[in-house]
């Protein structure tokens, strides 16, 4: 029996189409579009860009000045359980910072690391909360990964992550 190459071809490539074009779109349809929605919808989000990996979500945030992260991720966590599982979230905040907020994350930046390293997350708040001045609003949240200091200035913000994780206090490129 003599095998017709074509036909073979065209089968798989039908059948590669319809495999991955479906995954696709069970991915859009049911998982990227309701986390996205979701997170939108939370007051003093402006946009989210998410992509979906097989160990991790990673969102790409724009958020409003007066944003509570630390609320918004426990938000995230409490409403898209089911649609994230076991997969990590990583959160990429849109810098809308300016020079005074930037000097003042880098004064208050070696008493936070400090805190953290010698885990006195506790002492991270009153500090920070003493040292603003000039109209710079602090506010910080903690949870089982990461400590969110969310830097308010005017229409200025800035948004730090920082995980509790010994060792890796070095993301401060994103600060």
């Amino acid at each position: 029996m003599k095998l017709k190459v074509m036909p073979i071809i065209i089968t798989a490539v039908v059948s590669a189409v319809l495999l991955f074009g479906g995954w696709f779109i069970y991915r859009q349809v049911a998982v990227q579009s309701p986390i996205e929605k979701m997170v939108t919808q939370y007051d003093g989000v402006n946009s989210a860009q998410i992509t979906i990996n097989r160990n991790d979500v990673q969102m790409k945030l724009d958020l409003k000045p007066n944003v509570d992260l630390g609320r918004l991720v426990q938000y995230i966590h409490r409403e898209g359980q089911n649609l994230i599982g076991s997969r990590s979230l990583k959160l990429d905040v849109v810098d809308h910072s300016n020079e005074a907020l930037e000097n003042w994350w880098g004064d208050a930046m070696f008493t936070v690391a400090q805190a953290m390293e010698n885990k006195q997350y506790a002492e991270i708040t009153p500090t920070l909360s003493k040292m603003a001045t000039g109209g710079i609003k602090v506010n910080t949240a903690m949870d089982d990964n990461n400590v969110y200091v969310s830097l308010r200035d005017g229409d200025a913000s800035k948004f730090i992550i920082l995980p509790r994780i010994p060792g890796q206090i070095g993301v401060w490129p994103n600060a």
